[in-house]
């Protein structure tokens, strides 16, 4: 299977606590504070959550090339910044997700 998204794709992004009163669940794609460079913006899909600590583990759909939980460990829920709910561009692809991609469930 193929990325969800691709380069050129823009996103328009909930904050987290808006998304139907609950943080965001396995599967969905959400933007993160990069840990190592807190002023980056990621797009990750939520592979796992430890609800103890409040820790989510988030992997890109393109594995190979991903910098991800794998590189940098779990995202603390603060570094959560929202869930993609829509594509509005371009507008061939626009639509709102779910967006099925290269995800695997652990």
């Amino acid at each position: 299977m193929a990325p969800a998204l691709l380069p050129g794709d823009r996103l328009i992004v909930t904050r987290w606590s808006m998304v139907l009163g609950r943080p965001p669940d396995v599967g969905d794609i959400v933007a993160v504070r990069d840990p190592r460079l807190p002023e980056r913006v990621l797009i990750k899909r939520v592979t796992s959550i430890d609800p103890t600590l409040g820790t989510f583990e988030v992997m890109g759909d393109a594995r190979n090339a991903s910098a991800d939980s794998r590189q940098f460990g779990p995202v603390h829920r603060s570094g959560i910044l929202g869930k993609a709910v829509y594509r509005y561009a371009p507008a061939t692809r626009s639509g709102p997700g779910p967006w099925p991609g290269e995800y695997h469930s652990a």
